[in-house]
């Protein structure tokens, strides 16, 4: 298979259009300057640690001891020797990051990820100078829930910095670099001394639409079970007259839960089509879709969800490559090999976009094409935008925070997703 510079004209056009639109508009992201970091000075250090799977067996199985739960566990074929040699490699670690806090004069409070979602969060973040994840992406994505703050019902911006305890088999994105998992006391003194850079992340703020203000109970995913979440209280709001006649409601209430990666809404039962009207940045036209569901990420989450729905493989690349006509070769000599494998991971890596851009990404996950189907034929099925609204035509459907936190979003749910710069995370880098 070979290329010429038409071919790679042509299939690198995509590539130069997608960065472009990328980095448009950035001049609109979060200014430091009109929401300036807190003065920061750090004597007190929350440690969130992730939950083991060990600990999870544990509570599940609350009247067992030690001895039977081992048994329990070896008689179901479990690798009881792997599970106790990751629980105790993050206990190790997290007692290492515990002490490296102690180290640089930190009062320390640790809880765990199951202890962090009772209502005492709310006041151990008021205590706190710093909130700091250990464990993986999902740790720290709690933390970042909890710290919201509609959550928090407070303007507070407590900081927040991430370890990963395991990063042979965790990727860690939302963690520092995974050197500093070696040498946590540096990083510490580094935090300690003032010697980082302050990060926003752009978050997701998602209001239920209706006549009455009601919104509906919401659950937790984390703990794999049907589990009711706090439910905080935010004020309705009345919508202008203008937006009444447009979405056909009375009030908005915001959702205390802030998406830090992503809003997922689709069915509950993968195999059936989730049945979505969409309204982009408050234009004139109804957009309807029948599809796997709607996944609407920030720059954060661009680097998860957002990138397995849309990235494409090698294969796909030479199955498109295989189709478009080849120019002979000139003068008779053969034309360079084409490398399959580099552009499709440049067009992957053209997919993430940053973390502070003040747009969110909707991508439309295996829309149908075929009839009707998109209404209008030219909806696209990814786009940036500023807002989108969403109405459901779903029988059994959920709308989803971050993977953790759900509410039902059946036929005649409303809502809009929107960014407002003053919901940002504040998080620490390292280089």
């Amino acid at each position: 298979m070979f290329k010429s510079k038409t071919l790679t004209r042509q299939l690198t056009k995509e590539f130069r259009l997608w960065r472009k639109f990328s980095s448009h508009n950035r001049e609109s992201s979060v200014n430091p300057a009109k929401y300036p970091p807190p003065q920061f000075k750090l004597q007190r250090a929350l440690i969130i640690t992730k939950f083991s799977r060990y600990e999870f067996e544990q509570m599940r199985y609350p009247q067992l001891n030690r001895e039977q739960l081992e048994r329990k566990l070896r008689d179901r074929g479990t690798d009881y020797e792997m599970l106790m040699y990751l629980h105790n490699l993050h206990k190790d670690f997290e007692r290492n990051v515990v002490q490296s806090f102690l180290d640089v004069g930190c009062e320390v409070k640790v809880a765990n990820r199951v202890e962090f979602r009772s209502s005492l969060s709310k006041e151990i973040m008021k205590w706190a100078d710093l909130i700091v994840p250990v464990g993986g992406d999902g740790t720290f994505l709690l933390a970042a829930g909890r710290a919201s703050p509609l959550f928090a019902q407070s303007q507070q911006k407590t900081p927040i910095v991430g370890f990963n305890s395991d990063p042979q088999r965790s990727e860690g994105r939302l963690m520092l670099p995974k050197h500093y998992t070696e040498n946590t006391a540096d990083a510490v003194a580094k935090i300690k001394s003032g010697d980082f850079q302050w990060m926003y992340r752009t978050r997701i703020r998602t209001s239920i639409l209706g006549s009455n203000g009601k919104i509906p109970e919401s659950t937790d995913l984390y703990r794999h079970t049907v589990t009711k979440m706090e439910q905080e209280k935010t004020e309705p709001e009345y919508l202008s007259k203008a937006w009444s006649l447009r979405y056909k409601a009375k009030m908005k209430r915001v959702l205390p839960y802030l998406a830090l990666n992503e809003v997922f809404i689709g069915e509950q039962l993968s195999a059936r089509v989730s049945h979505l009207q969409l309204v982009i940045n408050h234009e004139n036209v109804d957009n309807k879709t029948k599809c796997s569901g709607l996944c609407v990420s920030t720059g954060t989450g661009s680097t998860s969800w957002h990138t397995s729905i849309n990235r494409i493989t090698n294969q796909q690349v030479e199955d498109l490559v295989s189709i478009l006509p080849i120019p002979e070769p000139k003068g008779g000599k053969p034309m360079p090999a084409f490398d399959a494998e580099e552009i499709a991971n440049q067009y992957n890596q053209n997919l993430r976009f940053a973390p502070d851009d003040p747009r969110i990404c909707y991508s439309i996950r295996e829309q149908i094409c075929v009839g009707v189907w998109p209404s209008p034929r030219n909806f696209k099925a990814r786009r940036f935008v500023n807002s989108l609204f969403v109405k459901s035509r779903c029988i059994d459907a959920n709308l989803v925070i971050d993977g953790s936190i759900s509410y039902p979003f059946n036929d005649g749910a409303k809502a809009l997703l929107e960014v407002h710069p003053e919901d940002a995370l504040l998080t620490i880098s390292l280089d």
